[in-house]
């Protein structure tokens, strides 16, 4: 249930958002491009859905605990969130695909995987800071933010180094890509057939069908007897890799000092 105090914040940023309006001249709600209510001491905002081609939102400075308000601001470039009191972002960003600057330092957010999710769709988002959160913290934050949003350009005030992406992937990605360079697809299998399989012909002889639709020429049953072949059949082999026995990051990093790849299987398939 919203408390008094939620609903009275929830009045006061829409009282300052049309002040801002006013001394700007707008008169309607798709002109506003930019709205600024930092250091309002705000816990609670008004809905901004109605603001379609909003591109700047500077809410820091505030006691803001959750974010609830951004769920139709697509254009949002720009967004300042430092200096709240934001405990969980979960559900809150995932629209914002066309961010471009992100702060959110100096908040409260433990949870690292379930932050980071939150970008997952965020392509264009070059600038991020998380500094002074708790997941910040984290051993492998650094080159977990950097793996997942491939996109970043500077990470908590810091360039991100084609060597720390280098690194990242080496983290994350070095067990599959070993497993991938090890497997062969459509590779020929060049010992050849089992024995059992060597030495069974075929049951029953092949006819000829001719374009009339009449069967009157057997074919050669061994490979021997046909123009230009050797006597040892061709097998091919194809094998994949049961990705469902890989563990996932998050596994990994909860599974400390387990080598949980050994679970790990390449199926294969061999057909003459």
């Amino acid at each position: 249930m919203m408390s008094t105090g939620d609903d009275r914040d929830k009045s006061r940023s829409e009282e300052l958002i049309d002040e801002q309006k006013s001394a700007q001249g707008i008169q309607k709600d798709q002109d506003v491009t930019q709205i600024s209510l930092s250091n309002r001491g705000l816990s609670r905002l008004v809905d901004l859905s109605q603001y379609k081609k909003l591109n700047y939102l500077w809410l820091n400075g505030n006691q803001l605990r959750t974010i609830d308000a951004l769920g139709e601001n697509y254009r949002l470039s720009e967004l300042y969130l430092q200096d709240n009191e934001l405990v969980n972002i979960k559900g809150a960003m995932t629209r914002l695909t066309n961010l471009k600057i992100l702060m959110l330092q100096n908040n409260q957010l433990t949870r690292l995987e379930e932050t980071i999710t939150e970008f997952k769709y965020m392509q264009a988002l070059e600038t991020l800071n998380l500094s002074k959160n708790p997941l910040a913290q984290d051993s492998e934050y650094r080159y977990y933010t950097i793996f997942h949003v491939p996109s970043l350009k500077l990470l908590d005030r810091r360039e991100v180094k084609k060597s720390e992406r280098e690194d990242a992937a080496k983290l994350y990605q070095q067990d599959r890509q070993a497993l991938m360079d090890t497997i062969a697809f459509g590779r020929r299998w060049d010992a050849g057939p089992p024995q059992s399989m060597r030495d069974s012909p075929l049951k029953e002889p092949l006819n000829h069908v001719d374009n009339r639709g009449r069967m009157d020429q057997e074919l050669p049953r061994q490979p021997s007897e046909l123009p230009g072949r050797t006597n040892r059949p061709s097998l091919m082999q194809y094998s994949h890799f049961d990705w469902s026995m890989i563990p996932k990051v998050e596994e990994r990093r909860l599974n400390k000092g387990r080598c949980l790849e050994d679970n790990a299987q390449i199926v294969t398939v061999r057909f003459r």
